[in-house]
């Protein structure tokens, strides 16, 4: 399993089937991208929820692409009327693809259509490939149950915010992951504009203080 941070909170994992997922691809008015829309290809996309700066470029590359985009029922159903091909879940519901296993997480934050439709709660995403677990947060706040699950769940990758104002800031992140308790925290969601300014580094030293691991991974590094 490779894993690439694109930048902002968008990942590509591919499979050592050969299978490519891309979460949250916001890429082509992300200056900090490592690519653009154009230079990535996907089996499937999953879409933590319908805010720009995650839903991004996803139809863009579902269009040209064919991808599967996998996302809530509500906001599933949205791309669906505008023939995309979908797979709907839900908050705790799990699924078995090509790639391996998806599961949704609660996120506490909001999500919308760029339209402004009311595009279901939005989620995070637990995707097991090749044998390890990767726990993609989405935009949240912190929440308690991130120690459930962690306490059923092994997480070997767990990427989370750290940019403050929108989702959890640098200790609320430092927080999740001692609830958590991965193998491996990944920041995201940091300096892609003013308002979510934060030191990566800062998160790192705090996270090595609590014994775990932490990776500051540029746009292009890849796991």
């Amino acid at each position: 399993m490779q894993l690439r941070f694109l930048g902002h909170s968008a990942f590509e994992v591919k499979s050592s089937g050969g299978q490519t997922i891309l979460i949250d691809p916001y890429l082509d008015g992300n200056p900090l991208a490592a690519v653009k829309s154009d230079q990535i290809t996907a089996d499937f996309i999953v879409v933590t929820h319908a805010h720009g700066d995650h839903l991004g470029d996803a139809l863009k590359i579902a269009r040209r692409c064919g991808s599967l985009l996998i996302c809530v029922y509500e906001l599933g159903s949205y791309l669906a009327s505008k023939g995309f091909q979908t797979h709907n879940m839900h908050i705790g519901g799990a699924h078995d693809f090509a790639f391996g296993r998806a599961k949704l997480t609660i996120a506490w934050h909001g999500s919308q259509t760029p339209e402004g439709q009311y595009a279901g709660p939005a989620a995070g995403v637990m995707l097991w490939v090749d044998g390890s677990c990767i726990y993609h947060t989405g935009d949240t706040g912190l929440f308690y149950d991130m120690k459930l699950i962690g306490e059923l769940n092994r997480v070997d990758y767990l990427l989370l915010p750290i940019g403050d104002n929108y989702t959890m800031g640098i200790d609320d992140a430092v927080k999740a992951v001692e609830l958590v308790r991965p193998r491996v925290a990944i920041p995201m969601h940091y300096n892609t504009f003013g308002l979510i300014e934060a030191d990566p580094e800062v998160f790192a030293d705090k996270v090595r203080a609590l014994g775990r691991e932490c990776l500051v991974l540029q746009p292009g590094d890849t796991v």
